[in-house]
């Protein structure tokens, strides 16, 4: 569906400053050979020194290119998922974010920071190092946290050709929980995220964690050092950026492209081992999802996949090709090659 245009709002968004360059100087990956990863060196931010890290799939280069981000306690390993990138005519890049997975430094906190837009310097990179590298065309991709961090660098960025589409697996948009912990939690956590930011005042359940990985019994093999099915604690400081960037969204944004929404069809109980695991969203409510999509901009498709689980790229297989099969229709259709 196509929405109609919502009142904005205004993320912040980090000064430009001087980066150190980057090299230029690709390596091979964790992945194996056909892939390769290059360190995009970051400003000093809350934590010290920081870098963030681009994958991409070795081989001919396309015109077009997409720029995936993961979620929370998350980092690119889904090869299948560049491969189909790869078959739709696209180059495949993933971004591990500043102290995620691949760019995580000795001295950080895993996993955190007290400010969304701290991570605009290293998508503001990533994205520089693709259009110099030829891509004419610019699609980006984020899966939970890194939806919500797509659409607000997106409506930050507007107006400048940063990037021409956006691809939305299961963003998150507000806090799956009930109303004294999405409004009155909330407010205390404003104030305890300014005071303590990095006190831990959560985690996350392991269910759906177990549920993906081999060594529990699910379908997919990852790093539990990069990715533990209980996280690394929940600290307030980045609750407390999480929840600005979901009132952001929920007043609206000006996204001035077109948009994919994608999310399952059912939600699923977030808090304990079900038997529907394998086929709802167990992380977020979709109903929130559904939601807080139109107020992205003046163009935002949603589709529902049947049987999806929350990260739909890990679905089983007729999910994982529904979704895929509505990514390329999406593209055809607002993307259309000359």
């Amino acid at each position: 569906m196509t929405t109609t245009p919502q009142p904005t709002a205004e993320p912040a968004s980090p000064a430009p400053g001087p980066t150190a360059a980057v090299d230029g100087r690709w390596r091979t990956d964790v992945l194996g050979e056909d892939w390769e990863a290059l360190t995009l060196p970051l400003r000093p931010d809350e934590q010290g020194e920081a870098v963030a890290t681009l994958v991409r799939r070795r081989g001919p280069r396309h015109d077009r290119a997409v720029l995936y981000v993961h979620g929370y306690v998350d980092y690119f390993f889904q090869r299948h998922l560049g491969e189909a990138w790869e078959d739709l005519g696209y180059s495949f890049y993933a971004l591990d974010l500043r102290a995620y997975g691949r760019s995580h430094l000795p001295h950080q906190i895993p996993d955190y920071t007290t400010d969304l837009a701290t991570h605009a310097e290293e998508l503001d990179l990533a994205a520089g190092v693709l259009r110099a590298a030829g891509h004419s065309v610019l699609v980006g991709h984020g899966h939970s946290t890194g939806g919500l961090l797509m659409a607000l660098w997106a409506h930050a960025r507007r107006g400048r050709g940063t990037v021409d589409a956006l691809v939305l697996n299961s963003p998150w948009f507000d806090l799956n929980r009930g109303w004294v912990d999405r409004v009155l939690k909330t407010r205390a956590l404003d104030v305890v995220g300014r005071v303590a930011p990095r006190l831990v005042v959560g985690q996350i359940a392991h269910h759906y964690g177990e549920a993906l990985h081999r060594d529990t019994g699910g379908p997919w093999d990852y790093d539990l050092t990069w990715k533990p099915h209980r996280g690394f604690g929940v600290r307030a400081g980045w609750i407390r950026t999480v929840r600005r960037g979901h009132r952001a969204v929920a007043r609206g944004l000006a996204v001035d492209v077109p948009v994919l929404v994608c999310t399952s069809d059912a939600t699923g109980p977030h808090d304990r081992f079900h038997d529907a695991l394998d086929r709802t969203d167990s992380v977020l409510a979709v109903e929130q999802i559904l939601e807080r999509a139109p107020r992205l901009g003046p163009d935002v498709t949603v589709v529902q996949v049947p049987g999806g689980i929350h990260d739909l790229a890990l679905s089983p297989g007729p999910a994982r090709r529904a979704y895929l099969d509505a990514v390329a229709a999406f593209l055809r259709e607002r993307l259309p090659e000359d």
